[in-house]
């Protein structure tokens, strides 16, 4: 079993408008709603994968009704989420039908009391204890969750021999890093923010030396560079995508979890995480990901040394 962490979980709501423009009224074309949070989207990339995969988090409130409503028909995957009091966060996609840009609109989320953190916290150790072969945490944090919860949950999860993938930012990322993750998956932005670089070959190496046993930055359309144990790589799709990036970095994440789970070598696990993101920028569905797409790419993806 593989076990994703979303603290923040989500509805997200997509609007579809012909044009979007300040100050106007807008004629919705089309609504959707799905599960949401980065950990959830990596959750069902993974069972769409053919991973048995346990989603864990908080929900509450009606929102939160919905969104394990609609988590129960992603197949494959299991609802493992913790109740609390507040009410789950929406997040807002407005889709400019004439550009094709989107304009994203996402709520703080719920406040987690110290009783439900701790409550949350003993669920996970079961959960890790259950069998889980790897972890994914993922996303930001609701108010009232502790800035250092992801080196808890990091810690966690390496007291009990289950490596972890951490994809997060800003404060929850540099201390997340110190507990010495499996990897950590940063956009360029993010690990500028971390290391103060942004040279993304040296930045990526000071964020190895900073705690996390392997580092793997997104570089947007140019695909990914990695600074790992067995040196530096980067991987790249074989042209250049005209599509929705919506949800292709929690598919990268999904593709170097699943190969993490199943012990392949650098190469493979890069070559799996490209092609899954690009499969997801092509899918005219936000978000998902057609097989035949993964499969064809998979064979194309490029994948060099960086040292």
């Amino acid at each position: 079993m593989i076990l994703t962490v979303t603290l923040n979980t989500a509805l997200d709501v997509t609007y579809r408008v012909p044009r979007l423009l300040p100050h106007a009224s807008h004629r919705v074309a089309a609504v959707t709603e799905r599960p949401g949070g980065k950990g959830i989207n990596v959750a069902r990339v993974l069972a769409a994968l053919g991973h048995e995969v346990t989603a864990t988090g908080f929900t509450g409130g009606p929102v939160g009704s919905v969104v394990r409503e609609l988590l129960a028909q992603s197949p494959g995957v299991v609802d493992a989420l913790e109740p609390c009091a507040g009410t789950t966060r929406r997040t807002v996609a407005v889709v400019d039908e004439t550009s094709g840009d989107t304009t994203q609109f996402n709520e703080p989320g719920p406040l987690i009391t110290a009783a439900e953190w701790s409550l949350f916290l003993a669920r996970y150790e079961d959960l890790l204890a259950a069998g889980a072969r790897a972890v994914a945490l993922c996303g930001s944090l609701p108010p009232g969750v502790p800035v250092g919860a992801y080196a808890v949950l990091v810690r966690a999860a390496r007291a009990a021999g289950v490596p972890v993938l951490l994809d997060t930012s800003g404060e929850a990322l540099r201390r997340g890093v110190a507990a010495r993750p499996e990897i950590i998956k940063p956009n360029a932005a993010e690990l500028a923010e971390l290391t103060g670089s942004r040279e993304p070959l040296p930045a990526t190496r000071d964020a190895r030396r900073r705690g996390a046993h392997a580092v793997v930055t997104s570089l947007g359309p140019d695909g990914l560079l990695a600074a790992t144990p067995e040196g530096a790589w980067r991987a790249a799709p074989p042209r250049a995508l005209a599509g929705n990036p919506t949800g292709a970095g929690d598919s990268a994440v999904a593709g170097l979890l699943s190969a993490l789970a199943q012990g392949l070598d650098w190469p493979e696990r890069l070559t799996r995480a490209v092609a899954l993101s690009a499969a997801t920028v092509l899918a005219p569905t936000a978000g998902e990901f057609d097989p035949r797409t993964y499969e064809e790419v998979r064979g194309s993806v490029k994948v060099t040394r960086a040292d």
